[in-house]
């Protein structure tokens, strides 16, 4: 195996035990966990703000309480200060406004119930305000957030019989609405002796974690597996108490009907902050490719942050380069990148910074660099396994501060237990052995493996 060119630098000794959170639960009932949407969208963010109306509800008891203006109408509505909202939901960004507008969407989703004796379409939200006894207009004052419930749904928030408990810390650290909503179908089946999930066709599947109505033009399940059940699988077993494995039932080759195997975490919740739900600093970056504000809110909130972001950085070094023709339309092209996933893997979006932009990547065999590098990762965990616990646990300490939230998240609680965190740690120490590969690298290995 390789011999590392530096030892790793010693850091003093410290403690990956995790820390306890405080929980902030909620009661929903479990005809409103998978709900099926007949009109609208829910997005990442109106599941995660109409839970959040759910919990304050159920916290104040009653509507009525701290109307801000008086009136019959206001005793009718649950009153939050909206930097209570904005807090619970992680919001950063000052700029309330583009809460205001994500907000408004929950009225144009209607859903429906069904169960052996009746089927129900309502609105998920009837009625919401903005109130500033100040004036709206007025930096002063008191901001409040009204919100009410249409009937059916108000009392399936308000007495929700057979319910599941979930808590908000949870669902604040997940960032796909496929995600959220899978985590909260596969917590109410946690404590079932079976630990399994309903079995239901994939198109069902599909239609409750997209949170889009289900029509004829649904994807392949190839794309809908790799897209969204495998990312949010990841996501869910990386920073949650649940951890999930997919069943698939198949009629000879054919994949029919899916089904999750739960277990409960064992281990506590990371006292770890949670992502915003609204990252000014994206929007911005995105605003500033020629996207409208609304849209791009709208784009943030209903795609993978890590897609997101990778072909933000994409699209952004491509109108940098100085070896491929000027990008025309940077929006159109940023549209085009992320729906046919120039940014993944890798080694695709580099192709796209000298070429024009091409319909779909086909698929591919792993790259001499991918080969290499995996080479690499394994004399890394050959290294790792042959030096002593003090040497081990000063790398573990040095790597953690600089991994992505969701690897140290992972790390914190399994250790290198955890595949996206093994996976993680030894790519990185690879490089913090040898350094990043370089052409003369990459010839050795080609030349060496003939």
């Amino acid at each position: 195996m390789a011999t590392p060119k530096t030892k790793p630098k010693s850091k003093p000794n410290g403690s990956l035990t995790p820390v306890s959170t405080p929980a902030l639960e909620f009661r929903k009932t479990n005809e409103a966990i998978g709900l099926r949407v007949s009109e609208g969208r829910l997005s990442l963010l109106s599941r995660k703000t109409f839970n959040l109306m759910v919990y304050h509800a159920q916290k104040l008891g009653v509507p009525g309480q701290n109307a801000p203006i008086e009136g019959p109408v206001a005793q009718k509505y649950f009153w939050i200060p909206l930097s209570d909202l904005a807090r619970d939901a992680a919001y950063d960004s000052k700029d309330t406004d583009l809460l205001k507008k994500s907000v408004q969407e929950l009225q144009d989703i209607r859903i429906y119930m069904e169960d052996e004796k009746q089927w129900t379409s309502e609105r998920l939200v009837s009625s919401v305000k903005i109130v500033n006894s100040a004036g709206l207009k007025r930096r002063g004052g008191r901001v409040w957030f009204g919100f009410a419930f249409p009937p059916e749904v108000g009392n399936l928030v308000m007495n929700p019989g057979a319910y599941t408990k979930l808590s908000i810390y949870y669902q604040t650290m997940l960032r796909s609405g496929a995600s959220l909503a899978l985590y909260e179908i596969c917590r109410r089946f946690a404590t079932n002796p079976s630990h399994l999930s309903s079995r239901e066709g994939w198109e069902w599947w599909y239609g409750v974690l997209s949170g889009n109505p289900v029509t004829e033009n649904l994807p392949q399940y190839k794309y809908f597996k790799r897209d969204v059940l495998k990312t949010s699988i990841a996501e869910i077993n990386a920073v949650t108490d649940i951890e999930v494995e997919l069943i698939e039932h198949k009629a000879g080759r054919k994949v029919v009907d899916l089904q999750f195997r739960i277990r409960l975490n064992e281990q506590p919740a990371l006292d770890l902050p949670a992502p915003p739900l609204i990252d000014a600093a994206m929007i911005e970056r995105l605003m500033a490719l020629g996207i409208a504000q609304e849209e791009a809110t709208a784009i943030f909130v209903s795609n993978d942050d890590a897609a997101l972001r990778a072909t933000i950085e994409l699209v952004e070094e491509r109108m940098r380069s100085t070896k491929a023709p000027p990008v025309d339309s940077p929006a159109a092209y940023f549209k085009s990148a992320l729906r046919n996933r120039f940014a993944s893997p890798r080694e695709v979006a580099q192709k796209t910074l000298t070429a024009a932009p091409a319909v779909s990547a086909p698929e591919r065999g792993p790259t001499l660099r991918e080969r290499f590098a995996a080479k690499r990762t394994r004399e890394a965990a050959e290294y790792f396994n042959e030096i002593d616990a003090s040497e081990r646990d000063q790398l573990l300490l040095e790597f953690e501060p600089e991994a992505p939230r969701v690897v140290a998240t992972s790390l914190r609680r399994s250790g290198l237990q955890s595949k996206v965190a093994q996976s993680a740690f030894f790519s990185w120490l690879a490089t913090r052995l040898w350094g990043e590969a370089t052409d003369k690298d990459l010839l050795a290995y080609a030349e060496s493996a003939l």
